[in-house]
């Protein structure tokens, strides 16, 4: 099997003058996170690599995830955050795409109160450059931010989009629709990716695999194997798992639909999307 990658993880440290999150009633994951605690679950899982995701909306974590990257060698990208609503944004991002490190950007949609933000005219120029230089796009959504999202999608074909944790459906509360009538709308478009992540926090403490199928079920078949990528989203799922419980359940479901499948989503999706850009080499 080829360089496989879990495409969505995270650090952070509680004395950054930019942490403001977790807060501390979420004891299992209040406490320093760092490529040190990582690298043991990647090991036993037999992943090769990882994605280091945004955490804090600051261009001051996004330089240290980049300055991460060069010291730990399983840290094959970094998604970071710039505002977007600034005039000097592009010029930014023109700036952080000179590290071969840097994969795209990751707004903060889910924290922002206007449901509309992503459409906004000031952010425009930010997406033009995303797209010159080959960098994608994280959509960190919610359900309710899916119908702009695809307008969204429908105004720029040509950007990498990689929606962030299947757009956390309702599995708690078993709300299916209408997220899987969306889901469905936005797959449509080839050049829209998802993610097999963040599911399990989103079913709950009391969550289990049944409760989850039908959603994974349905991701697979809107996106098929081509567009998915299996991420772990730790350190956030600890809430409710942990890492070598979420991979091997993937693992396992994933292992049923072959070993072309596998490959994919366990990796080469992920490659595909986020490393394109630093040469064919990153995926052998």
């Amino acid at each position: 099997m080829k360089k496989t990658i879990d495409s969505h993880q995270h650090v952070w440290q509680l004395t950054s003058h930019y942490f403001n999150w977790p807060t501390p009633d979420l004891q299992s994951i209040y406490r320093d996170f760092s490529p040190a605690d990582i690298e043991p679950h990647l090991r036993d899982a037999g992943i090769s690599g990882t994605i280091l995701v945004q955490a804090s909306p600051t261009m001051d974590e996004t330089l240290d995830l980049l300055e991460l990257a060069q010291h730990y060698p399983f840290i094959l990208g970094v998604v970071g955050w710039i505002d977007m609503e600034t005039e000097a944004a592009p010029d930014q991002i023109a700036e952080l795409a000179a590290n071969p490190y840097f994969c795209g950007i990751r707004p903060m949609i889910q924290t922002i109160d206007d449901i509309d933000w992503m459409l906004k005219k000031t952010i425009e120029p930010s997406f033009t450059v995303l797209k010159r230089l080959g960098l994608t796009f994280d959509a960190l959504v919610f359900p309710k931010h899916l119908r702009n999202l695809n307008v969204l999608v429908e105004r720029h074909p040509d950007l990498k989009i990689v929606i962030d944790h299947g757009a956390k459906p309702h599995i708690k509360d078993n709300i299916f629709e209408p997220w899987a009538a969306e889901i469905r709308m936005l797959a449509n478009h080839p050049q829209v990716y998802c993610k097999l992540s963040g599911l399990v926090t989103e079913a709950g403490q009391e969550w289990s695999w049944e409760k989850m199928l039908p959603f994974v079920e349905h991701l697979f078949k809107c996106f098929g194997y081509q567009r998915i990528m299996w991420g772990s989203d730790y350190p956030v799922l600890n809430l409710v798992s942990h890492y070598q419980e979420w991979h091997e359940l993937c693992r396992q479901y994933v292992k049923k639909l072959g070993s072309l499948v596998e490959e994919a989503v366990f990796g080469a999706n992920a490659a595909e999307f986020y490393l394109g850009r630093q040469g064919s080499g990153v995926v052998a």
